[in-house]
């Protein structure tokens, strides 16, 4: 049976036009794109053993940026005319795809609370945003942005830096590789990589500043003790 497409002109809702508006906006501002490989198998395992208690990878996943943020808070800083703006909060917001757009709930202070906390703070957030019910402080407080595709499989992709912040981080699916071992029989094991691409504000951001946050996230994935 022949499938019925949409035709036609469909108009905007607020939310779309809002979208519209702000990927425009992002237009004047020159970026850079860098991208690492980040090895999962230590961040797999400690989720493994904390989603019984309802921790969620997006959690995990804020926690561990907000602590590789302060080591290199650069990335947290947006451009002014004048210089560079320093927040001295670490704001991660997270873009969540809803019915008839996009939007992106903030984890407040996520380097200062604990996961769990975190856990609680995103769920609520979330149910929120499919509600309809964010304060304009819930999704407009961010001072750097994770936009998560792994979960639909992308193996890899760069996002749209928004207006006024300095960082966002484009992360893809979990792939597994193989790689030389020593200590394994055949001299090969298997490993899980996920590749993640951060965008840049050059004006106020190099990319060495970009090349060393990336390889203190991969620091903090593969010891991720830290973030409980």
């Amino acid at each position: 049976a022949a499938v019925e497409l949409p035709e036609g002109l469909v108009p905007f809702t607020g939310m779309q036009r809002a979208v519209s508006n702000n990927m425009v906006a992002t237009m004047d501002c020159p970026v850079f794109r860098a991208s690492r490989e980040i090895e999962m198998d230590a961040f797999n395992a400690l989720y493994r053993s904390v989603k019984p208690k309802g921790v969620t990878v997006s959690a995990l996943l804020a926690k561990a940026v907000a602590k590789a943020i302060e080591k290199h808070p650069i990335v947290n800083s947006s451009f002014r005319p004048e210089g560079t703006f320093f927040n001295k909060d670490i704001n991660i917001a997270m873009a969540v795809a809803i019915d008839g757009g996009l939007i992106t709930p903030v984890l407040k202070y996520a380097n200062e609370r604990d996961v769990m906390e975190i856990g609680e703070n995103w769920k609520e957030l979330v149910g929120k945003a499919k509600a309809g019910t964010l304060s304009p402080d819930e999704y407009n407080s961010g001072t750097f942005t994770i936009s998560n595709m792994g979960m639909f499989g992308v193996s890899q992709f760069d996002a749209i830096l928004p207006a006024g912040s300095g960082g966002i981080l484009a992360v893809a699916g979990t792939q597994e590789h193989i790689v030389p071992c020593n200590q394994a029989v055949l001299g090969m094991k298997k490993i899980s990589k996920m590749t993640v691409t951060l965008t840049c504000d050059h004006r106020q951001i190099y990319g060495a500043d970009a090349a060393l946050f990336l390889k203190t996230l991969n620091d903090v994935m593969m010891n991720p003790g830290q973030l409980m």
